[in-house]
């Protein structure tokens, strides 16, 4: 069973304006996201123990932060690029996470943690953990400023598991993923809010719902 607690939350960095999207969206998206990781947890049960929270993780859920997000487009490096969607809950200060969603390479990825996804292939994703920050580049260029990010009640940093349809309930990738609704890469034209270690940047609809 994968550790969903190893987390210690540092101060959330200042804050962006937010990617401003409509009421209607968000409570779909939201609503989306919530059978995402129903779907994830009961095909999780069939080859192993699902998620399995403790009862201090659900004591947190009381002050989680919900969200939904929808990208088609994440992009940038050398090749490669990927439709991601999905969303769920997580709590910035204890570490819980539950939150998982739908992925399809829309173009083969040959570089970085997902490099042997082929065009069509990619099923859904699931979170191995809630990281407390990462750095990382939109397009893997040289010289491309490497950029830190924090997890917060806007921003959530995750190791996730991504899964081709031929794989089953076995991950085929692992990689780091960041979706926001700040800006993340202000270097970089136009807004970059959803990110996939190896694979880029994109501008999604994200709806973050701070923790009360």
């Amino acid at each position: 069973m994968k550790n969903r607690m190893r987390f210690i939350a540092p101060k959330g960095k200042p804050m962006l304006r937010r990617t401003n999207g409509k009421r209607r969206w968000a409570l779909l998206a939201l609503a989306a996201a919530a059978l995402a990781v129903a779907a994830s947890a009961m095909a999780a049960s069939n080859s192993k123990a699902a998620f399995g929270f403790t009862a201090s993780a659900m004591a947190a859920s009381n002050s989680k932060a919900a969200f939904g997000f929808n990208a088609s487009e994440v992009s940038g490096f050398p090749t490669g690029a990927a439709f991601l969607t999905g969303g769920g809950t997580y709590d910035p200060e204890s570490g819980f996470v539950h939150s998982a969603g739908g992925f399809r390479c829309t173009s083969d990825v040959s570089q970085g943690p997902l490099a042997g996804c082929l065009a069509g292939q990619g099923v859904r994703w699931d979170t191995a953990n809630l990281l407390r920050g990462t750095s990382f580049k939109c397009t893997g260029q040289a010289n491309e400023a490497l950029k830190p990010v924090a997890t917060d009640e806007h921003t959530a940093v995750l190791l996730a598991d991504f899964y081709r349809a031929g794989d089953g309930n076995d991950e085929s990738f692992t990689a780091q993923l960041i979706v926001s609704d700040n800006d993340i890469a202000s270097d970089i034209p136009g807004v970059q809010n959803v990110w996939i270690q190896g694979v880029g940047c994109a501008t999604g609809n994200v709806n973050f719902n701070a923790a009360g």
